[in-house]
């Protein structure tokens, strides 16, 4: 860091006297019709360079197969239901897949070579409200543009035993068709009619049926009875416990 420098002026002489920090004095002489500039010493400001930001483009192989990916094979949309990936001792690695059409909903086996390139489907994902049926169609609406979307029976298939009105569902569309929907993982249905609980059931451990309020039939534990709300599990259609 430079000298500290205090500066003097004499009122009767146009003369600047300074004395620095190391105890030097000077004088300097000063033109009355002219202004006397001192030399600044001034920080050169850092460069710094710009970094021109590209977007990272990583593109899709079948070492990224899940269970949920929505792959593009010969055209069409498919969902993963299940994958395995496999390396024997001789040969190539490769993955075997379970998949499901989307359109059609056929289900078939399909084998993958460990590292290729492969297509994802587009699928995009909306929230809907199913709000009615009307006659074979199963209505969901957009709460926000409230525009329609309606699935026949085939569309819907056995979700319907599991859908009640006012629920929200995810529609997937591809190429601007629904193509399916996803159900809530837990939904609450009502006991309408089981066998009546016995005293002490709860112990025994066992199970009977139970029709729901969607008509769908749950085996449910001894001790439920007509009028419980209960908890299922969609994709499984199994008794998750007595909603409180």
């Amino acid at each position: 860091m430079a000298g500290i420098t205090t500066f003097s002026t004499s009122s009767s002489s146009s003369c600047l006297r300074y004395s620095s920090s190391s105890g030097a004095a000077t004088t300097l002489s000063l033109s009355s019709n002219k202004p006397f500039i001192l030399p600044m010493r001034l920080s050169t400001p850092k460069f710094t360079p710009l970094r021109h930001k590209f977007t990272k483009i990583l593109s899709f192989t079948s070492n990224d197969i899940k269970v949920g990916a929505s792959i593009e094979v010969d055209g069409a949309p498919w969902k993963v239901l299940e994958f395995l990936h496999v390396k024997p001792g001789k040969g190539a690695a490769f993955v075997r897949t379970k998949i499901r059409n989307y359109v059609t909903g056929s289900t078939v086996e399909k084998t993958f070579r460990a590292g290729i390139s492969m297509s994802e489907a587009d699928v995009a994902k909306e929230t809907k409200q199913y709000t009615y049926k009307e006659g074979a169609q199963f209505v969901f609406m957009d709460l926000t543009t409230y525009e329609e979307i309606r699935l026949n029976d085939s569309d819907v298939g056995d979700k319907k035993k599991w859908l009640k009105e006012g629920m929200d569902c995810i529609m997937h569309f591809w190429k601007g068709k629904c193509i399916d929907f996803e159900l809530p993982i837990t939904v609450k249905m009502k006991v309408i009619q089981t066998d009546p609980g016995l005293k002490g059931d709860t112990a025994q451990g066992g199970s009977k049926p139970a029709t729901v309020d969607t008509g769908a039939t749950v085996s449910v534990p001894l001790f439920i009875n007509t009028g419980d709300d209960i908890l299922v599990d969609t994709r499984t259609g199994n008794y998750m416990g007595r909603e409180k």
